[in-house]
């Protein structure tokens, strides 16, 4: 789960980040009263979306009166900013953060996230802050810090120092650095994060570390354990039909092809999505409804995949293990009369019970069509979208 970037500096400043000066405000007259309560003559006011890219976007601006800050953000609110992140609908803007400006000497990249080829937090570091990291780390690799943290031990003051130097800070910014990561590691373990990044992480013109930017994302599996956190969350960035997806616990992920997913298990829905692209077909979706599925969530997936306008036909792929082939007929037969969809429904079942499963949809009297492997069931429902 993604949190705003104010949400964040909340979470930074309890865990004694340094941030900048900044409160988040919901209308144009509460960013200027906000602002003038700051103090300062010049102000940034920051889109709080769940994207990056936004000073590109247009999505961070300077003010330099009080006026300026209204102005700005009566622009900004009720808008869709688009970025490379968004897509081309971009993401809705509720709200802005209004911050004191920061002299900047210079600016560096800092992140922690969980590295899954070594099962251990990594720390990323870099001198080019404010860049896109992924573009630093195909261009210039040589730029790249990057450290593993034992689980057992906990962060080092070694490797601290050693990113520091390699960061080229000097002997006071080098422990603050060092301070700076152990708040960070804790506070990564803590709230049971997956990522959060420091994009940039400056050194003001008095040469002491701030926190510029900050991005968290919370692993969606611990959010039972911070029902504070869970609060947080706003659906409003979020795709309506993963919203939806939500409520029925499905893990759901929208595409731009025509032809919808419905698959238990991520790794036989990445399959599924492979081999319909090989077979010249566009997958709608990515959805995983899970090993223990029922007739309830087969329908509200239905329901989802359906509520997407550019979906042609339906492939539903299920490998009954825990979840038995006749139930997911069942569930299928359900949704189909449940929502009335004439598309192209095709149905391939494998494991337990699919013999009963197979001749449920055979007697439901439904056009349902059915394939015995994963690679007809793609060439069948390609078929059925071009035709």
């Amino acid at each position: 789960m993604n949190i705003h970037e104010y949400q964040a500096k909340q979470l930074f400043k309890q865990y004694g980040i340094p941030v900048p000066n900044g409160q988040a405000a919901f209308g144009a007259d509460e960013a200027k009263q906000l602002a003038q309560t700051l103090g300062g003559d010049a102000w940034m006011v920051k889109a709080q979306v769940h994207a990056g890219g936004r000073g590109k976007a247009g999505g961070v601006k300077r003010a330099d009166s009080l006026d300026k800050v209204g102005e700005i953000t009566q622009a900004l609110i009720g808008t869709q900013l688009v970025t490379h992140q968004t897509g081309a609908h971009g993401q809705p803007i509720n709200g802005v953060l209004i911050e004191n400006l920061t002299a900047i000497q210079s600016e560096l990249y800092l992140s922690l996230l969980v590295d899954r080829a070594t099962n251990r937090v990594a720390v990323i570091a870099s001198r080019a802050g404010g860049m896109d990291i992924e573009a630093v780390a195909a261009e210039t690799p040589e730029k790249i810090i990057h450290i593993t943290i034992d689980p057992i031990i906990g962060i080092s003051a070694y490797q601290c120092r050693e990113i520091a130097f390699a960061l080229g800070l000097e002997a006071e910014q080098r422990k603050e650095l060092t301070i700076m990561l152990f708040n960070l590691y804790r506070l990564f373990l803590d709230k049971d994060l997956s990522l959060v990044e420091i994009n940039p992480l400056i050194i003001t013109n008095d040469g002491h570390l701030l926190a510029l930017d900050a991005k968290i994302n919370i692993d969606d599996n611990a959010l039972y354990r911070h029902k504070d956190l869970a609060a947080l969350y706003d659906p409003s960035q979020e795709d309506e039909k993963e919203h939806k997806a939500r409520e029925f616990d499905l893990n759901y992920v929208a595409l731009d092809g025509d032809i919808a997913c419905m698959v238990n298990g991520a790794g036989l829905a990445m399959a599924t999505m492979d081999v319909i692209k090989m077979r010249g077909g566009e997958p709608a979706n990515f959805l995983d409804v899970g090993g223990g599925t029922t007739a309830e969530k087969v329908t509200g997936a239905f329901k989802i995949i359906l509520s997407d306008p550019k979906v042609k036909a339906i492939l539903v792929n299920i490998f009954g293990g825990i979840v038995r082939c006749d139930l997911i007929a069942e569930g299928v037969i359900y949704a189909i009369k449940e929502t009335g969809t004439n598309l192209p429904v095709v149905v391939r079942l494998e494991g337990t019970h699919v013999d009963k499963g197979k001749a449920l949809l055979k007697e439901s009297g439904l056009a349902v069509i059915s394939a015995d492997n994963l690679d007809e069931a793609a060439q069948k429902v390609v078929k059925a979208v071009k035709g």
